[in-house]
């Protein structure tokens, strides 16, 4: 019963009860303390399982390891090392069995093959083959596998291999194997003695391999130890003489040989060839003479066309070198009646600007067919080859043939014809003045290839 006080209200009874004043609010508490509780305990049970996670992949690394150290020994020692490793790791993934690795392959050497180079033409510039380079593959292995791929490459001197992987030719001390010796023999005997050529020079730009041509001066083709002695020069045209033969022919001959250096014979050898080429009659037809004193046509053609390449540049070119008879020869080559040169080019030899590899190749074509006409130097001809890359003749390294011995080059590309006797005259070139680019429309190996819009003259570039 509600206290009757002085008070002008009654005041309300305030006695402790053991009831609950707010069940709604309570449970909600509830709800949420078992909900925090749930949560910290699915987080603990988380982290415990993400430690144990952890310590077994590190476990099988270890036990990989270990494994890949002891790949020297026995086959069946490795495996049970591995099983017992991999047991004490406490690894729960069960490994499939590993098939046993087939032995590799004895691999071949790689051969580089040189692209044929393509430069420019005086009409639309051809459009360029997309580039396509080898792309190197990378073969990733997991943690743990201990089966090597039969393709992967021979393991390096101090490599240790996997276990179940194919012996390597190479040893831990660096020696090969006498596997990897026959197997190289065996190669060898198939496809013959492989020898490994050259990268091209930064400056080529061809089919496949699009490159700037760098303007940068060129060395002289013939270093002091490709010029003759002039003791031996001397004693070449009096030997010659004294036989009524040619110099150029001896000395073509000697050269065709396949010896390049200062004195290609001693004076006894020397005496003997001139004496025989003259009574083989090398006065009155030097291929005949030739062809009696060897005997095969591939070596009469060379010896034959380095007789032309002697006395085009001349003896003294040959003792002092091309660049110091660069002049000389510009000015033969103005003042020759037989070589038709259009007035810009004209210009351009005159002020210098061609290289001495060209002149020397114009000079040489004069004396091989009689006469040659050169349809463009430097001046008259486009920047660019295609775009972005320029072209070799604005560096005056290039050259356009239209015709030779009176015959053009235009309607005369068949096989057999002019235009292929000048690309093989070319081609017989002595070895530093050899062109990185001979194109027409016929392709004869080496640095001759073919493109459609050279129609009506023969490019040869340097």
């Amino acid at each position: 019963m509600p206290r009757t006080t002085d008070d002008w209200f009654a005041e309300p009874d305030l006695e402790p009860t053991n009831e609950p004043w707010d069940f709604p609010l309570e449970r909600q508490r509830k709800r949420k303390r078992a909900a925090t509780s749930a949560t910290f305990v699915m987080l603990f049970f988380a982290g415990a399982a993400l430690t144990a996670g952890a310590g077994d992949l590190a476990a099988n690394k270890l036990s990989g390891d270990a494994c890949a150290q002891q790949a020297n020994a026995p086959a069946a020692a490795d495996e049970s090392s591995c099983n017992a490793a991999a047991s004490d790791a406490g690894a729960t993934d069960a490994a499939a069995p590993a098939e046993p690795a087939a032995p590799a392959e004895p691999a071949a050497a790689p051969v580089e093959s040189a692209q044929p180079t393509a430069d420019d033409s005086t009409s639309a510039p051809a459009a360029a083959p997309e580039d396509a380079e080898p792309q190197a593959s990378s073969v990733g292995s997991n943690a743990g596998a201990h089966a090597a791929s039969p393709a992967s490459s021979p393991a390096t001197p101090g490599e240790v291999r996997p276990s179940g992987s194919s012996p390597s030719p190479l040893s831990v001390t660096g020696h090969r194997s006498p596997a990897a010796h026959a197997a190289t023999a065996k190669l060898q005997h198939w496809l013959g003695p492989v020898t490994k050529k050259a990268a091209p020079a930064p400056e080529i730009e061809g089919p496949g391999t699009p490159t700037i041509w760098l303007n940068a001066a060129l060395p002289d083709p013939t270093p002091p130890a490709k010029r003759l002695t002039s003791s031996f020069a001397v004693r070449l045209t009096a030997d010659a003489k004294a036989e009524g033969v040619d110099w150029a022919l001896v000395l073509g001959v000697l050269r065709a040989t396949g010896d390049l250096s200062a004195v290609p014979a001693t004076n006894g050898e020397l005496e003997k060839l001139t004496h025989r080429l003259a009574s083989l009659g090398a006065a009155h037809d030097e291929w005949a003479a030739v062809l009696a004193l060897d005997g095969h046509s591939a070596f009469v053609d060379q010896a034959v066309a380095l007789a032309h390449y002697n006395r085009a540049v001349g003896l003294w070119a040959l003792v002092h070198g091309l660049e110091a008879a660069k002049k000389p020869l510009t000015e033969r080559i103005l003042n020759d009646p037989a070589i038709s040169i259009y007035a810009g080019g004209r210009s351009d030899l005159d002020l210098g600007r061609v290289d001495v590899r060209v002149i020397a190749l114009i000079a040489y074509l004069r004396e091989t067919f009689g006469s040659v006409t050169v349809s463009c130097l430097i001046t008259g001809h486009h920047l660019y080859a295609r775009p972005g890359v320029i072209s070799a003749h604005i560096y005056g390294r290039a050259v356009d043939i239209a015709a030779v011995g009176g015959t053009s080059v235009l309607g005369n590309q068949e096989p057999g014809g002019v235009t292929e006797k000048a690309v093989r005259a070319i081609l017989l070139l002595p070895s530093e003045l050899q062109p990185l680019q001979v194109i027409s429309l016929l392709g004869l190996g080496g640095p001759s290839f073919p493109l459609a819009n050279h129609y009506d003259h023969i490019h040869v570039g340097y």
